[in-house]
């Protein structure tokens, strides 16, 4: 994925980001497939959102430079100035965009993965009903099977069986075991998943096009200091000339989830 610089974004970027030539990045590591450590117990920072870090470098002729930093001291550490902008799967909201300006590349939501091959052919939330399903406790994804039960029952379906546990790794081991039929997680975490597990032959995705993102997807962004406005806006140009040309596509499927890509590289899209 060869991205060349553009001469007048660079121009664009605020003074002292060109006098320093590096933009400092705060992320949250692990969190897959977003950001993760190339080896466990190494520093080496990779993943989607540290390749589009790179790949925003090389448009916009800086370095954009990782450094971890746990997720509740992100938005303090920006406003300190320690940082120019955060990469983590972010999501875009209304309240965090009063304080930080947010360029949305990616949205996310929940996901169903289900064994290799999707032997018994779910396509869609509404072919859970009446089967056994599991989910991690106290997640988004258990509110969301809550949820489906009752528009299951309302349609005259038998309800799902909805089976909880500690950790989705346990979820994913019952699946393996086919004692249940679909593991509902977050999307990006079920494409990674799914990708990586025994080389990709473990488990699939479902792809329901209603639900692109996800259900209930809500916009990721890459959230910039308020005091940086030039350095938003040409983030902003920059993100739109990787989806245009497709190199956003590229990293996305490099990591198994090619669906959460957008399309527009909007500013503070996020409505909830």
């Amino acid at each position: 994925m060869k991205v060349r610089k553009d001469a007048e974004l660079h121009d664009a970027l605020p003074e002292q980001i060109k006098a320093s030539g590096t933009v400092r990045v705060a992320t949250d590591v692990p969190y897959p497939p977003f950001v993760m450590f190339a080896k466990e117990g190494g520093t080496r920072i990779t993943g989607l959102d540290h390749d589009l870090g790179q790949a925003l470098g090389a448009k916009l002729g800086v370095k954009f430079d990782f450094k971890a930093q746990k997720f509740d001291g992100i938005v303090p550490a920006i406003q300190a100035g320690k940082f120019d902008v955060a990469i983590s799967a972010i999501t875009d909201t209304k309240e965090r965009q009063a304080v930080l300006d947010f360029v949305d590349y990616s949205e996310s939501g929940s996901g169903i993965m289900v064994n290799d091959g999707n032997p018994k052919k779910i396509a869609t939330l509404d072919d859970l009903c009446g089967k056994s399903v599991a989910v991690q406790a106290a997640t988004n994804q258990l509110d969301l099977l809550r949820g489906q039960q009752r528009k299951c029952g309302a349609a005259g379906m038998k309800k799902i069986d909805i089976q909880t546990f500690p950790k989705d790794s346990d979820a994913q081991l019952a699946l393996r075991a086919r004692k249940v039929v679909a593991d509902v997680l977050t999307k990006p975490a079920a494409g990674w998943t799914a990708k990586t597990a025994d080389q990709g032959n473990a488990f699939d995705v479902v792809e329901d096009p209603s639900a692109k993102g996800g259900y209930g997807a809500s916009p990721n962004g890459i959230a910039v200091s308020k005091q940086l406005p030039e350095l938003t806006d040409a983030v902003r140009k920059a993100v739109q000339a990787l989806m245009d040309d497709g190199t956003l596509d590229k990293i996305c499927a490099k990591y198994g989830v090619e669906s959460i890509a957008l399309k527009k590289a909007a500013v503070n899209a996020g409505k909830e």
